[in-house]
């Protein structure tokens, strides 16, 4: 991660968690415009998030504890 995108991520962490949440839904809506059809994306979404659910209900211990999850992505972003 170059020191200018560290300086954003930092200064994005510092906000109140609905204005992170904002960003993060409008960074992730960036990078979704490069494949193609909005309307198809969101399908896509919608699709991985139903499956994502289905197999939740159909098995609650398949899933990973948010916690863990969390300070994995940490670590790896503090080590790029």
């Amino acid at each position: 991660m170059t020191d200018n995108a560290s300086t954003v991520l930092r200064e994005a962490l510092a906000l109140p968690a609905d204005e992170r949440a904002h960003i993060a839904a409008d960074l992730i809506n960036s990078l979704d415009e490069r494949h193609g059809d909005a309307d198809e994306v969101a399908v896509a979404w919608a699709d991985e998030f139903e499956h994502r659910a289905r197999q939740t209900l159909q098995d609650p211990s398949s899933g990973q504890d948010w916690g863990r999850v969390r300070d994995r992505i940490a670590g790896r972003l503090t080590n790029e």
